[in-house]
């Protein structure tokens, strides 16, 4: 029996952000709106967003002992993510400072801060999350030695999800251990250290050859492509009016991790995971516009 729907191993941001008419070129200075703080990071994101559809989840990861840990584990706790993971110290909370254009569009830089903090010897201690949940999901804004860590740890039977993002290369025993692999275009060429061209079937099929058991490459307003050893198969995307996209990119690969779990096929989680990040970027702010599964179904 699973204590957990998902186990999410990550980072935990706070998210300092203002929005710009245009964002500034090189040497430029440009104004900006009254600064707004929320909370963020890819790993509390998802912890949040999966939480909210009503997935039993828990986040392994950092924060500092601040104002903004605190932050983000009172977002967490309200969201029903289990908190017992989240562990407190080592260097100040994790930043995100974040420019948001009137398309809604984003630029982000993030200051690690706790998150560069989180050890193999923090992954090791957490048996007892490993050993309770169904699907692991995992980002690149901690140590990459702690993410091959997590590999090494994972219960039997248990399915992990990697988003690499912020990208870099990978070692094979991650590689091979993800099921799926989920990216956009920047992030499968850093992945595959090559030009992949123009097409996204062979994106899936050079990223396939390294080792993982199966891709998803977001493709942004066309969808999605889902890709195995069986083949490939497009996901049409949700039109919606996006207000902020910030954080949505988590929406969807907590969803799909999510719905995996649950027995549904890579192509019928990443179409539901659609929506859920459809529906992330009608309102502004990360885990603020994240839906409840009523809103989804709305939608």
């Amino acid at each position: 029996m699973n204590t957990y729907d998902l186990l999410v191993v990550g980072s935990a941001n706070a998210d300092l952000v203002v929005g710009v008419d245009r964002r500034p070129a090189a040497g430029e200075t440009v104004l900006g709106s009254d600064l707004t703080t929320h909370p963020g990071g890819k790993g509390a994101n998802q912890a949040v967003a999966a939480a909210k559809l009503g997935a039993r989840t828990a986040l392994l990861a950092r924060v500092g002992d601040d104002g903004h840990g605190r932050l983000l584990r009172d977002s967490m706790e309200a969201a029903g993510v289990d908190t017992s993971g989240v562990l407190v110290g080592g260097a100040p909370t994790g930043v995100a400072l974040i420019t948001v254009d009137p398309s809604g569009d984003n630029s982000i830089v993030v200051s690690p801060g706790a998150n560069g903090r989180l050890m193999p010897e923090d992954v090791r201690a957490a048996g007892e999350l490993f050993a309770g949940a169904r699907v692991v999901s995992m980002m690149l804004e901690i140590p990459l030695e702690t993410v091959a860590e997590v590999v090494r740890n994972l219960a039997d039977g248990a399915r992990l999800v990697l988003n690499p993002s912020p990208p870099a290369p990978l070692p094979d025993e991650v590689l091979s251990a993800c099921d799926p692999l989920i990216v956009n275009e920047h992030e499968a060429k850093v992945i595959a250290g090559t030009d992949l061209g123009d097409d996204p079937e062979d994106w899936a099929r050079q990223l396939l050859a390294l080792g993982p058991r199966s891709v998803v490459v977001t493709l942004g307003s066309e969808g999605a492509l889902v890709a195995d050893a069986a083949g490939s198969q497009r996901v049409a995307a949700v039109k919606v009016k996006a207000v902020d996209t910030t954080g949505a990119g988590d929406a969807f690969t907590a969803a799909l991790a999510w719905r995996l779990g649950t027995g549904e096929s890579l192509a019928e989680a990443a179409a539901y995971a659609a929506k859920v990040g459809a529906a992330a970027v009608t309102k502004e702010g990360a885990q603020a516009s994240y839906p409840t599964a009523e809103e989804v179904s709305a939608l």
